[in-house]
C-alpha cells in the first residue's frame, strides 16, 4: 500500500511527457487557479444596483485573488523583496476584505432606484 501511494505521488509530479514538473510550472498553475477563482467570484457576485454595495461585493473576490497569488509567491518565490511584498499583500488585502465584509454586514442592500 505504501508503495502505491509513493507511485501516485511521483506520478502527480510528472508531466504527461515524463518530465518532472518545474517550480515555475507549479507556480504558474497556482497563479492560473488564483486568477480563475477570482474571475469566477467577481462575475458571480450578487449585484444590487447600489454602487457602494456592488463595489465591495466585487472587490472581495478581487482581493482574495491577490491573497491567493501572494501565497503562491510565498510557496515558490525566493527573492526576499518579493516575499516581503507578498506578505504585506496578505495582511493588507485581508484587512480590506474584513472591512468590506463588516460594511456589507452593517449595510442594507440599497434599492438601485433610490441611488
Amino acid at each position: 500500500m505504501r508503495m502505491r501511494w509513493t507511485l501516485l505521488i511521483l506520478a502527480l509530479g510528472v508531466s504527461s511527457f515524463g518530465h518532472a514538473r518545474s517550480i515555475a510550472d507549479e507556480f504558474m498553475d497556482a497563479m492560473g487557479a488564483s486568477m480563475s477563482k477570482m474571475q469566477e467570484g467577481m462575475t458571480s457576485a450578487h449585484m444590487s444596483g447600489g454602487v457602494d454595495h456592488d463595489f465591495a461585493t466585487m472587490m472581495i473576490p478581487h482581493h482574495q485573488g491577490a491573497i491567493d497569488m501572494a501565497k503562491a509567491e510565498l510557496s515558490f518565490g525566493k527573492d526576499p523583496v518579493m516575499r516581503r511584498l507578498a506578505q504585506e499583500i496578505l495582511v493588507d488585502q485581508q484587512s480590506e476584505i474584513d472591512a468590506m465584509q463588516l460594511w456589507l454586514g452593517k449595510t442594507q442592500q440599497p434599492d438601485a432606484k433610490k441611488e
